[in-house]
């Protein structure tokens, strides 16, 4: 506990990042390790003076580190992390900016002869790394027919080159009509505009809070026990 009794600072974590950081580059892709290097700079620039975007810094973090398995130590540790806590002090800003000089260090290159390149695997096909893409989604017009002009920022929208952005469809009542109050006032909380992967992860990911997986339990379960999950998870209680 710090000095206010809110829960463990940042510094932590941020130690924990370091010491496990080449597990964590081998289990993340290339986009969430990039994301996950943006949300760490994010935090050694946020001014420790401004509680607020270090709150956002700190749960961006923590939200990136989110599809790491459930059995690597860092992800295993991230629920025990307070956002609410005060704001790290000068240990931790430093700490992130040396996790960030060693994180984006390139891959030695591998001895020997340079392998063939792998073909690149569509979308659709049975391979395809993202499972995410693979879930029931909206195209980009029927989002925007389905919410009478252009999606709110705060609506999941995943990127697919291929065959363009994608709105999973859960967000969405499956008679028709416009997206869940509750999918956007939860997708705020889990700040879907900046990491849509993130909050994609957590409604279509098993909750123990919830006994299942969020997406499936929207119209089964109070919106408020939804939104009290997204904000223990947010505020690590």
């Amino acid at each position: 506990m710090n000095e206010e009794g809110r829960g463990p600072s940042a510094e932590p974590l941020l130690a924990l990042i370091g010491e496990h950081r080449e597990s964590i580059r081998a289990a993340l892709d290339d986009e969430q390790h990039a994301l996950l290097l943006t949300r760490l700079t994010a935090l050694a620039e946020a001014p420790p003076d401004d509680t607020m975007a270090v709150r956002r810094a700190l749960q961006g973090v923590r939200l990136a580190l989110r599809p790491l398995p459930f059995e690597h130590p860092v992800r295993a540790a991230l629920d025990g992390v307070r956002l609410v806590a005060a704001p790290p002090g000068p240990a931790a800003v430093t700490e992130a900016l040396a996790l960030i000089s060693l994180m984006a260090a390139p891959d030695p290159a591998p001895a020997g002869p340079t392998p063939a390149a792998t073909p690149a695997v569509g979308v659709g096909d049975d391979r395809a790394p993202d499972p995410l893409l693979r879930e029931p989604a909206l195209s980009a017009a029927e989002a925007t027919a389905r919410c009478g002009g252009a999606p709110p920022p705060e609506l999941i929208r995943l990127p697919d080159p291929p065959n363009g952005d994608r709105y999973p469809q859960f967000q969405f009542p499956t008679g028709g009509g416009t997206p869940h109050e509750v999918v956007l006032e939860v997708n705020r909380l889990l700040l879907a505009d900046i990491d849509p992967r993130g909050a994609a992860s957590w409604w279509l990911g098993g909750n123990t809070w919830l006994g299942g997986t969020p997406a499936s339990l929207l119209g089964r379960l109070p919106d408020h026990e939804l939104v009290g999950a997204a904000t223990a998870l947010v505020e690590g209680e």
